[in-house]
């Protein structure tokens, strides 16, 4: 009888943290693999142990008609208790977005920055180069860097690598947003990305626009002697 009731309460322990630990990776019905689940919940478990916000992560593949990835979250952020974070991202959309409640949560974080579509200085001054209209677009281009989801989200793949992309682009964003809420809260997470692989990331995105920035260079250098050579 002992044995038993001892036996009921360890499996009630097991699934009560196994529970508690699975919460941070809300909904996914995009990467669905346990290696990427058990990196999401590690951090999500260690920034609420140590600064009391939980931070989800939910992937879904799309919407229902006429709902917006904002009144998609503002349902969600129904279900879930405060002081949270959400990060969502719907795939066939494209779309990726931050909801912090309550709003004060936003202080933790640099929403902008983490959505931003340019990685590093070098991407902002191209896309400030191929895109902007005026001056004041091209600064605030410029000004608005250091994204880290959507720059790997635009990065081309096929076949597996397109979840192994989004995978990756997901956990580089949520390991950025649990960092700089830590950093808010003065804690340390031991479970996170860490400065040395984001050092990394950025110094592969530096190569990456570089290589970009001098095909726009050699390109408008082509175009400007072919037209020189024609006035001759």
């Amino acid at each position: 009888m002992l044995l038993s009731r001892g036996l009921a309460a360890l499996t009630f322990i097991v699934l009560s943290a196994f529970t508690l630990q699975a919460e941070y990776l809300y909904k996914d019905d995009v990467v669905k693999n346990p290696a990427f689940t058990e990196q999401i919940n590690a951090i999500g478990a260690e920034l609420k142990a140590k600064t009391g916000v939980s931070l989800y992560l939910v992937m879904v593949r799309d919407l229902d008609d006429n709902q917006t990835i904002a009144d998609f979250e503002k349902q969600l952020a129904l279900e879930l208790q405060e002081p949270a974070v959400i990060m969502t991202f719907i795939e066939l959309e494209q779309k990726v977005d931050i909801l912090a409640r309550p709003v004060s949560l936003y202080e933790h974080f640099d929403k902008q920055q983490v959505l931003s579509p340019n990685a590093t200085f070098i991407g902002a001054v191209v896309s400030a180069v191929m895109f902007a209209r005026s001056y004041d677009e091209a600064k605030e281009l410029i000004a608005n860097r250091g994204g880290t989801i959507l720059p790997i989200l635009a990065e081309r793949a096929k076949g597996d690598d397109i979840v192994s992309k989004y995978s990756v682009a997901m956990f580089n964003g949520y390991a950025d947003v649990a960092e700089q809420i830590a950093e808010h809260h003065e804690v340390s997470l031991s479970s996170s990305a860490g400065s040395g692989s984001k050092n990394f990331i950025d110094i592969l995105r530096v190569i990456f626009y570089g290589i970009i920035l001098y095909a726009i260079i050699v390109y408008i250098r082509g175009r400007y002697f072919r037209k020189k050579d024609e006035n001759v």
